[in-house]
């Protein structure tokens, strides 16, 4: 039998100033392997041309799609309506500025946080375009692949408490990037260096160690190992700060 889907979609836009936030219902029937991307594609297209999301990659690479799925962030391309029950709750991620409806604007506060951490690799070496790839080793390279893997979804920014009720804290994906840059050999920065950007309460300590970050991350990545990883580098290098200890 075909279950009939109910959607309660959060609708609002900022940008009229008739708007008013409310959720709204849409009928759909349920097919094979429909995922809540193609569905409100087919809403948009069929019931209600207004309504607003973003996606992009359709594969779960891009992040786009990121919203709140019946109470829980993830990626409507990733999301199955067969895993869901018949009524579905879609909610725009909270932490970010509302574009309208179900989209939003992680693009600023990404690209703030991103900076801030200098998320790139500082070397004094020139680039020559002509050179041999730098060599590193394999369990090294995999290493850094595996937190390279981050798409900047904003699933793990809209999970943590600390996140919503602090505008200045950096979050999981950040200090994921600077445990990145950590076991990279490329990057010649030093621990005190890290320390000034990530050592204080807007960075790892201001973690309250819930991990709502790496339970709804859509690629699994492990956060939870990250953050201690972190903590304990910058909780090290405060010690050696202020007692008396050799380098």
């Amino acid at each position: 039998m075909v279950r009939k889907l109910i959607f309660s979609i959060f609708r609002y836009n900022p940008a009229d100033p008739s708007s008013r936030p409310q959720t709204k219902k849409y009928k759909l029937e349920e097919t094979e392997n429909l995922n809540l991307f193609v569905a409100l594609n087919k809403i948009r297209e069929e019931q209600d041309p207004s309504l607003q999301f973003d996606f992009c990659c359709r594969a779960g690479i891009c992040g786009a799609c990121a919203m709140v799925i019946n109470g829980r962030p993830g990626l409507a391309c990733h999301t199955k309506a067969k895993d869901l029950p018949a009524d579905i709750s879609l909610m725009p991620l909270p932490g970010f500025k509302l574009v309208g409806d179900l989209s939003v604007d992680t693009g600023t506060w990404f690209r703030s946080m991103n900076e801030k951490v200098e998320s790139w690799v500082h070397t004094d070496k020139k680039f020559d375009p002509q050179a041999e790839e730098e060599r590193m080793g394999n369990d090294v390279a995999e290493k850094i692949y595996e937190l390279e893997r981050c798409i900047e979804c904003g699933c793990c920014v809209s999970a943590c408490a600390t996140a919503q009720m602090r505008d200045d804290f950096l979050g999981a994906v950040a200090l994921n990037r600077i445990a990145r840059f950590i076991i990279d050999p490329r990057d010649k920065r030093q621990e005190k260096e890290y320390f000034e950007v990530v050592g204080t309460d807007q960075g790892i300590f201001g973690c309250m160690g819930l991990l709502g970050c790496e339970d709804v991350c859509p690629k699994h990545l492990p956060l939870q190992d990250q953050l201690a990883f972190v903590r304990r580098r910058m909780g090290i290098h405060a010690l050696k700060r202020i007692l008396p200890w050799k380098n």
